[in-house]
């Protein structure tokens, strides 16, 4: 059963071009703040999301994803229960769910319920989409065999607080894998990207849309997101061990994996 919306109707009517308006103020500093903006932008985009997903990433997120859930380990635990964090539109909730051989219950969780719902129409019976924050699940300590987030990561309130979180619900050896956007380090390939993520993304993403600060938003929070070595880092802290990363299409995307200990 879906849960109730966390009041998230009165940023639903608010221009997104009213809450952030220089791209030096897309990614608010203040954890609340920046909470209330990350919500309300999705929920205003989660129409045309996974359209331009797809669209603005040539389809090339789809086989990022299928990579990320092939490392989650999931088939030493066939039946258990997994959450997909940060959810969105339940596509990989949904691409878990339909492996062959999984027999277990995905959670889907993600805080802006419009993305949840537009995703209602391709879920089984084994994906159970949940309104929640990623600071404050609604799950039992040592719950779920294994956890994912894909691409949503770094727009979580305090990145710290949301790994203590999904270590605090993970089994123990359970596997915790990150899917996300990062810069590339080669020169000419970085070039490229910044032409693209900056100029032609936020271009078609506005038009499709309709809010193009959504789509200034995305490069701005990859840039201050952490780099590979530094989110490593920041997961062992928390308490994950064998940690890895794998850089994807040429440092565009990594893959991060770790486990509870």
């Amino acid at each position: 059963m879906l849960a109730t919306a966390l009041g998230t109707s009165e940023l639903w009517s608010m221009p997104i071009h009213e809450v952030a308006t220089e791209q030096s103020t897309l990614v608010p500093a203040d954890r609340e703040t920046k909470r209330a903006f990350v919500r309300g932008m999705f929920s205003a985009i989660a129409p045309r999301y996974d359209l331009l997903n797809h669209l603005l990433s040539l389809n090339i997120d789809r086989r990022w994803r299928r990579r990320a859930i092939g490392l989650l380990g999931w088939k030493d635990a066939p039946r258990g229960n997994y959450l997909d964090l940060c959810a969105g539109t339940l596509d990989v909730a949904v691409s878990l769910a339909k492996q062959t051989g999984f027999a277990g219950q995905v959670v889907g969780a993600d805080f802006a319920e419009p993305m949840l719902r537009a995703g209602l129409q391709k879920i089984t019976d084994r994906v159970a989409p949940v309104t929640a924050d990623a600071l404050d699940l609604p799950l039992a300590t040592g719950s779920v065999a294994g956890a994912i987030v894909a691409f949503g990561i770094r727009n979580v309130s305090d990145l710290d607080a949301a790994l203590r979180e999904v270590y605090r619900v993970l089994v123990g050896g359970g596997r915790f894998v990150i899917l996300e956007f990062t810069t590339p380090r080669n020169a000419v390939m970085r070039s490229l990207y910044h032409l693209y993520f900056h100029s032609v993304l936020p271009l078609i993403g506005g038009i499709v849309s309709g809010h193009r600060t959504a789509y200034r938003y995305l490069p701005v929070s990859v840039a201050q997101f952490p780099a590979e070595e530094e989110l490593a880092s920041r997961m062992q802290a928390t308490g994950f061990s064998d940690v890895q990363w794998t850089s994807l299409s040429f440092g565009i995307a990594a893959i991060h994996v770790g486990r509870k200990r």
